[in-house]
């Protein structure tokens, strides 16, 4: 069964609160944040330090990370570092392709979640009959993550052309990957999928994360989703993960 962290939900209740009571302007449960405005592509390390203070001194206990695909960027370890040390939790949305990759670069701390998007009603996997949406870098990162003592989310997006079988393969396979959290929220411009997340989200099993949900997806359909970095898509770069991973195998 999923739980969801008593620090977290303290967290969550004081800044609604604050929020209602007008105790502090602009407080906001949830604070989504784009790597690519922040990362260089081409630098190790964090170069909008302005950015990143503003971040830090948030009051938002949450801080959302997606946006362009973050993994693409050398610097997000530091980033995520630096927020959870500051008191935050962070939610790094990845697609999932470069998890088992770079995993070896965070921490497992109990403040960051893992947070690997998935799409419902997306085609099965050719080669090996993963469930619709569950790439298989994505699967094998999961998989690398958990053993590595990583906290797992996923973030499901139900779409108008989602059916509920596709979520609930989607929920098997999380059972199966032993998952910590679950985030399911319509997709950016989708406003008539309310009642099918509505329907999807009962099926997580925790009013918890289920509210979570709630909370969280008024920022993200706010924020348009950014292509991957240079223009590719993410087939494209999960095609290009997959043959560096065989060339390691065979160096």
């Amino acid at each position: 069964m999923m739980r969801f962290p008593l620090r977290l939900t303290a967290d969550l209740t004081m800044a609604r609160l604050a929020q209602e009571l007008r105790l502090s302007r602009g407080v906001r449960p949830v604070q989504f944040v784009d790597a690519a405005e922040i990362l260089h592509p081409d630098s190790s390390h964090p170069v909008s330090h302005e950015k990143i203070r503003d971040i830090i001194g948030s009051r938002s206990p949450v801080i959302w990370i997606g946006g362009s695909e973050p993994l693409c960027h050398p610097g997000i370890a530091h980033l995520v570092r630096a927020i959870t040390q500051s008191g935050h939790f962070v939610f790094l949305e990845t697609a999932g392709t470069f998890l088992r990759r770079r995993i070896h670069e965070f921490q497992p701390v109990s403040r960051l979640f893992l947070t690997v998007r998935l799409e419902s009603g997306a085609p099965r996997a050719a080669s090996s009959g993963l469930r619709p949406g569950a790439s298989e870098l994505a699967v094998e990162g999961i998989r690398a993550a958990r053993l590595s003592g990583f906290l797992i989310c996923v973030h499901v997006h139900v779409t108008p052309e989602t059916e509920m079988r596709d979520v609930a393969d989607l929920f098997q396979l999380a059972d199966s990957l032993d998952l910590d959290g679950c985030v399911i929220s319509s997709v950016h411009g989708a406003s008539n999928s309310a009642q099918k997340t509505a329907e999807a989200r009962k099926r997580i099993g925790s009013i918890w994360w289920e509210s979570f949900s709630r909370l969280v997806e008024p920022v993200l359909i706010r924020e348009p989703r950014s292509q991957p970095p240079t223009g590719t898509s993410e087939v494209h770069l999960e095609h290009k993960a997959r043959a560096d991973e065989e060339g390691i195998k065979f160096a």
